[in-house]
């Protein structure tokens, strides 16, 4: 038995929750990882698991067993990283999944300033809103404003994302004022989908909070639709800072409500603690973060267009 491979198929498996997941990632056939995981059942003299023919958990062994071989992997990962990538330049895949609307006008530049410094790694990047899970998915990261998933995986927060309701100068010029939150519900409304907080809006003014359920016309997942839809004359939109700041200077987009904000989230990656590319995805996040400033650019803009109160 080759006890290492067969632990690190264990903690794959106990995270994926399936072995043909984990096959899938490891380019192996099933029969494979499941002879893995059996050799280390003989070996350590328990069940890991409980299988049935849907689903796949681990036994009260298990758990007690997988958090210390969860830290071992990853330990043991990291130092094969940091002793091979100190003797030669990094090399190899990094496979990311990103959502567009924080990705797309931003993240060129990004990758190509990586790629110049580290040539030998390659990234395998997947552009699109779905909520993955980096571990099912076989992805070394997810780039996304949503909660970890399990417990499983780590977050690194990268920057804080905020929104800003916003409309075309026309659209405007032809509906009623908007001066209070309240006067949304007057309104044709284009929102995203899948905010964490839902339909529950909290507004906080510096003398009152104001919660709304708010019902729109147009619910997408995409947010650059909705910059579309609100450069178009569609309606009020509700859309991140990075997607409004351009449209907003250029005059195309206006600014509604800036005496009342909006719950920030964060974005951030998402990875597994077990990370096999730890030491290269290190190093990607940390010249993402190194490229913005504790505020990111785009707010830095719509800050200077933003009268203080």
């Amino acid at each position: 038995m080759d006890t290492f491979q067969s632990i690190d198929a264990f903690v794959r498996v106990a995270e994926a929750s399936s072995f043909a997941d984990v096959a899938r990632q490891l380019g192996v056939s099933k029969s494979v990882i499941t002879s893995r995981v059996q050799q280390l059942e003989e070996f350590v003299g328990a069940p890991l698991f409980h299988r049935t023919t849907r689903h796949v958990r681990l036994s009260e062994i298990g758990e007690l067993f997988h958090k210390e071989c969860a830290d071992l992997i990853a330990r043991a990962n990291g130092l094969v990283d940091q002793m091979r990538d100190s003797r030669v330049a990094p090399t190899g895949m990094l496979r990311i999944h990103a959502l567009p609307g924080f990705v797309l006008g931003h993240m060129a530049h990004l990758l190509s300033e990586f790629q110049n410094l580290y040539p030998g790694i390659a990234i395998d990047l997947t552009v699109n809103d779905a909520v993955v899970d980096p571990v099912k998915e076989g992805f070394d990261c997810a780039l996304q404003i949503f909660p970890p998933a399990s417990e499983e995986l780590i977050e690194r927060r990268l920057f804080q994302v905020r929104r800003v309701f916003c409309a075309a100068p026309d659209y405007l010029a032809q509906h009623p004022p908007i001066q209070a939150p309240e006067d949304l519900l007057k309104h044709r409304l284009g929102l995203y989908s899948r905010y964490p907080s839902r339909d529950r809006w909290i507004f906080n003014g510096s003398s009152r909070q104001v919660i709304l359920d708010l019902k729109p016309a147009l619910r997408t997942n995409s947010v650059h639709m909705l910059r579309d839809y609100a450069i178009d004359g569609g309606g009020v939109v509700c859309i991140p800072t990075i997607v409004a700041a351009e449209g907003i200077a250029d005059g195309r987009l206006s600014l509604l409500l800036q005496d009342f904000q909006l719950s920030h989230f964060w974005f951030s990656a998402v990875y597994p603690k077990t990370q096999r590319n730890m030491f290269k995805l290190r190093l990607f996040l940390d010249h993402i973060t190194q490229s913005f400033s504790e505020i990111p650019p785009w707010d830095l803009a719509m800050d200077q267009m933003t009268p203080e109160r």
